[in-house]
């Protein structure tokens, strides 16, 4: 890889997602390539702190339009603060959710606003991932791994398995409309063997 790119990761709860990107962050900087491991919501200190709003407390806290609102300032925040200038600066961006998980989580799962969630992406955010990984695994043994973290960040798992089921749905939906750019990844494996996947798609795709 010669060239800066914006690589993200997508998934339902608890399928990996989180692990993977680091492991690749790590690989490209082992390589010597210059590269940021960044995340939503989050990633710059304004959008850590509506991280906190949306992550934590009570599933019935927002109304899906109001989380919508909410994930997308974040999302500017992080943009102008963090991935614009890494990417400026010939730096791989390598992002923990993105959009796609906006337009899952709010924009199908949570509710039929998909169309409102592209009208905001395209008037403030304006820019999509190089390159998507989605870890695709079992909703029922995801949402049983990321509710043992206990990590007090569960707002969504605990919105239950049905939830996680259509957001596993709205994700392989995903996959399906930008063939280009996403990749789906078996996530019922060790962590060693997708990152092996991961890592020759990163190669292949450069």
């Amino acid at each position: 890889m010669t060239r800066a790119r914006f690589i993200t990761f997508e998934g339902i709860d608890g399928s990996g997602k989180s692990t993977q990107s680091r492991l690749l962050h790590d690989h490209l900087t082992g390589t010597g390539l210059p590269a940021i491991l960044t995340r939503e919501p989050g990633g710059a200190p304004g959008a850590e702190d509506i991280r906190r709003l949306l992550v934590e407390g009570d599933p019935d806290r927002w109304s899906p339009e109001t989380e919508i609102l909410l994930f997308t300032a974040a999302r500017r925040d992080h943009l102008e603060r963090t991935i614009q200038p890494a990417l400026k600066a010939g730096k791989t961006v390598i992002c923990d959710r993105f959009a796609d998980s906006t337009r899952v989580y709010q924009g199908a799962a949570r509710g039929d606003l998909r169309t409102l969630v592209d009208r905001l992406h395209d008037a403030v955010i304006r820019i999509e991932p190089d390159l998507t990984f989605i870890i695709d695994m079992d909703p029922d043994a995801a949402l049983a791994r990321g509710l043992a973290r206990n990590s007090g960040e569960d707002r969504f798992e605990d919105m239950g398995a049905a939830f996680q089921h259509k957001l596993r749905a709205g994700f392989l939906a995903l996959a399906r409309d930008y063939p280009s750019r996403c990749h789906l990844i078996d996530g019922n494996r060790s962590a060693n063997d997708i990152a092996t996947d991961i890592r020759a798609i990163t190669q292949a795709t450069a």
